[in-house]
């Protein structure tokens, strides 16, 4: 028996390179086994994996090692998500070029992935930054707008001034540009789409069947989709007071009951009727202009103080031709929503309610309550949304408010207003068509030409890829590919006359909405998809990754998804049959006295009296802990995982993060559960060496029987087996750990017997050392392989069969039974499974327990209920 201590740090780059050289993990397109593909989403290359990326990857590793024993051809690739802005700031920043900062960053994350110690199909590696990715996506792009699946349309954006670039609405921070500072401005531009709106009922009606994705990320794409039903109203306008040619405002509203409640009416800024009246109003032409400067993202207009401008137009209530309401232009009404148009009932809706209040129109509450008094119900600073009946609505009162909702329907479909009804059903989406276009160099090129004869002109076909020019520059603000001096003049495709590329490139969501089904071939060099292998492979089986990208990105990879089955690239709809998202990975802070943060490897951290006291390591100084966080570097409660794996090993690292907590919740790093995980390491080095020793002396042949000590012990082995075994399938990590401890401690209370055991023994101990190791070889594969070849097993651990499971040695040959008396439990009793009524109330009633409990008063009887209760009646 070897007394060493396992040492990681020699043992895992050698195993790691093994690995590489027999390229255990690259799956083959013809392999005839059943599929299994499994995908953490990949990482942006920003030059350093976080301790994050260790827990998201370990999770998809020990799925795709388990497959694998399983006997699956398991699909699991690595990539880069590698466009985007942060490239592009770096090259401003460090005057580098954006491909090399990239591609630098690559190989550095490689290397460090590559030390985790990950099952993945490097084969299969690609950057989206790549041409040989972007050029299919470019082409993609091309038989979306053939499709119709893509277009050029007006659309109202944040504009920075300074940067001279569009800004996504999370890039707006306090009106302001994130990076210079500047106003915002909004600005109509031209702008590419993906008509993804005409998949809202589909995308929303299929959510039924992913059964295998979180609820919460199910109700956030509901909740995004935002299908409502509702009526469109069209609300005639007092001729005298509005612009001429204006005579109605359409709006659609989900609650058509709350009509008599009405108080005002506004639109955007950007209603054709807040244009009109601006242009002969300078006060609202300036309101308009202000009000613009906020942005467009729905938060900030949700947060930002109600304003209006009363514009003097009166609108026509539909019951009732002297009954009118002002028109204001608001500045948390949006064209993008409804009609832009709403009409506002305070008593009901907090955002309108405020409105009223600040501009003194009042309120009248048209649902009461179920616990109040019609005569009394009053609002005044919180608006009521709850159920009721109605109240000071005229023919509607008395009614539920679904009732009123169908009486208003019934009677504005049949009013007339010219040829049309005053009303109509409608259903209503909150999703928008997704704009691609981007004014920023490192992306994927737009690939259409702009000529003045023929208008937009797709490239051909042939001509793709569109390369980004690799000599920008980066001195002058906005797109370096509208100041390149030669990229973009160009030939017409059409007409042979002079034209201009399109500097616009593609949002970085697009890249990440369809690399999922370039893995299954990035070999083909013709198509985006070899459609007999991507059918055969897709869809993905688990996909996993964080929460926050719950909606957009699976959103935009489900809709890109069907766009390519439309096309011709694909024969499915969902991407993904599986959906799991992980915790993040939390530490508490530290505070020197003048209030800067320091990282956990500055501080020492000790326990006294029971009070936790941390310090500076170097000088002493006392530290302020602080609460529990989002590793992040402003907090500088970070961890290097290059730290641990050269401290602990990665091994240590896995076992942790799967160890400590449920995965799709938070884990606490903590230093001293580390250590407690490396100990543990060593403990099943020196139980699997002893279990060795022992091993080399057992009988080969498998014995006719075994004795009781022997078949304890294979009964743990295959018990822990079975649960492990479920518990992986159910991504139930830290409960598999938890049975492999409990079965390493029955295995080692085996071992310290001591005596040399019996021939059945032995055996035994053998076959529940090699489960042993493969049971932790998922999580920790260094260390399994290691111990692999100390039980003298032949090959690699790692492409090993799953051992199967021997399901009678999981049957239990007793039962154990809860007992009471007169109906309080009293203790247990354990009987033969099999045993008969008589013998179970003779055992229930020999317990002292139960004798103390009946104090000698006679049994009037005994009811046992079948492997579950026994109760005694006296």
């Amino acid at each position: 028996m070897t007394s060493e201590r396992y040492n990681a740090r020699e043992t895992e780059p050698r195993w790691q390179r093994q690995w590489d050289e027999k390229a255990i993990f690259a799956s083959k397109n013809d392999d005839p086994r059943p599929k299994y593909y499994v995908l953490e989403m990949f990482p942006y290359p920003s030059g350093r994996i976080h301790i994050g990326h260790v827990r998201n990857y370990t999770l998809g590793d020990v799925l795709a090692r388990f497959m694998r024993a399983k006997g699956f051809n398991v699909l699991h690739p690595m990539g880069w998500d590698a466009f985007g802005l942060p490239a592009e700031n770096a090259a401003i920043e460090r005057k580098v070029a954006p491909k090399a900062w990239t591609y630098d960053n690559i190989a550095a994350m490689k290397k460090q992935l590559q030390s985790i110690g990950l099952s993945l199909d490097w084969s299969r590696e690609f950057a989206t930054c790549d041409p040989s990715y972007y050029k299919h996506q470019q082409k993609m792009f091309l038989d979306f707008l053939r499709a119709g699946l893509a277009e050029r349309e007006k659309r109202k954006l944040n504009w920075d001034p300074v940067d001279m670039t569009v800004l996504a609405n999370e890039q707006v921070i306090d009106g302001r540009g994130w990076r210079s500072g500047a106003v915002v401005e909004q600005r109509e531009m031209n702008q590419w789409v993906f008509k993804i709106t005409k998949y809202s009922q589909e995308l929303l009606d299929a959510l039924d069947g992913l059964d295998r994705w979180p609820d919460k990320v199910r109700l956030m794409q509901r909740n995004w989709i935002g299908r409502s039903e509702g009526l469109l109203i069209r609300f005639a306008l007092d001729t005298a007071t509005s612009p001429a040619g204006e005579t109605e405002l359409r709006i659609f509203t989900t609650r058509p009951d709350t009509l008599f409640g009405a108080k005002f009416m506004a639109i955007s800024a950007d209603h054709p009727l807040a244009q009109a009246a601006a242009a002969k109003n300078p006060k609202l032409a300036e309101f308009i202009a202000d009000i613009k400067k906020i942005g467009t993202a729905q938060e900030i207009i949700d947060t930002a103080e109600k304003q209006g401008f009363d514009t003097g137009i009166k609108a026509i209530h539909p019951f009732d031709p002297s009954w009118k309401l002002p028109v204001y232009v608001a500045n948390f009404v949006l064209m993008e929503y409804g009609t832009g148009a709403i009409f506002g009932c305070p008593a009901h809706d907090q955002r309108d309610l405020d409105f009223v209040n600040k501009y003194k129109l009042g309120n009248v509450p048209v649902v009461c309550p179920p616990d109040a008094d019609p005569k009394t119900f009053v609002i005044t600073d919180t608006a009521y949304d709850g159920d009721g009946r109605m109240i000071n609505s005229r023919f509607l009162d008395g009614m539920t408010i679904e009732q009123a909702k169908e009486e208003v329907a019934k009677r504005l479909e049949t009013e007339t207003r010219g040829n049309a009804p005053v009303g109509e059903r409608q259903v209503n989406f909150r999703l928008r068509d997704w704009g691609i276009s981007r004014q920023r160099y490192w992306g994927c090129p737009i690939p259409v030409i702009h000529c003045p004869k023929c208008d937009v002109v797709p490239v051909p076909d042939k001509d793709l890829p569109v390369t980004l020019p690799e000599d920008a520059t980066f001195d002058k603000p906005g797109n370096a590919l509208d100041h390149h001096p030669t990229w973009k003049h160009v030939t017409c495709p059409k007409c042979g006359g002079k034209a201009q590329r399109e500097t616009d490139t593609m949002d970085t969501f697009v890249d990440s909405s369809w690399y999922f089904a370039r893995f299954t071939d990035p070999w083909n060099e013709a198509a985006p998809t070899t459609p007999k292998i991507v059918n055969r492979m897709m869809p993905v089986d688990q996909y996993i990754g964080g929460v926050e990208h719950a909606i957009l990105h699976l959103l935009y990879s489900r809709f890109f998804t069907r766009a390519m089955k439309a096309t011709g690239h694909i024969d499915m709809k969902e991407p993904f049959a599986g959906m799991f998202t992980q915790g993040m990975v939390v530490h508490e802070t530290y505070q020197k006295a003048d209030g800067t943060f320091v990282t956990p490897a500055e501080v020492k951290v000790e326990a006294i009296d029971g009070i936790r006291r941390a310090t500076m390591i170097y000088g002493g100084d006392e530290v302020t802990i602080g609460p529990i966080e989002k590793m992040s570097k402003s907090k500088k409660n970070t961890v290097d995982p290059d730290d641990i794996i050269a401290t602990y090993g990665a091994d240590v690292a896995r076992w942790f993060m799967l160890s400590d907590s449920p995965p799709d919740r938070d884990v606490i790093w903590s230093d001293e559960r580390v250590q407690g995980a490396s100990r543990f390491v060593q403990r099943l080095w020196r139980l699997v060496n002893e279990s060795a020793d022992i091993a080399r002396s057992a009988p080969a042949a498998r014995p006719a029987s075994f004795g009781p000590e022997a078949l304890a012990l294979r009964k743990a082995a295959h018990g822990a087996l079975d649960k492990v075994s479920g518990g992986i399938e159910r991504l139930h990590f830290n409960v598999c750990l938890a049975h492999i401890r409990e079965f390493t401690n029955a295995l080692a209370d085996v071992l310290a017997k001591g005596d040399k055991p019996a021939p059945d023994v032995a055996w035994a101990i053998k076959e529940a050392a090699v489960i042993l190791v493969q049971l932790i070889s998922p999580m920790m594969p260094h260390l399994a392989e290691e111990c692999w070849v100390v039980l003298g097993q032949p090959g690699l651990v790692s492409e090993a069969d799953w051992p199967q499971i021997e399901r009678d040695l999981l049957v239990e040959d007793t039962v154990t039974l809860v007992v009471q008396v007169n109906g309080k439990k009293r203790g247990d009793v354990t009987v033969p499974r099999g045993a008969q009524n008589p013998e179970i109330e003779g055992a229930v009633l020999a317990l002292d327990a139960v004798k103390q409990a009946l104090g000698g008063k006679p049994v009037k009887k005994v009811i046992v209920v079948p492997m579950r209760i026994v109760n005694v009646v006296g």
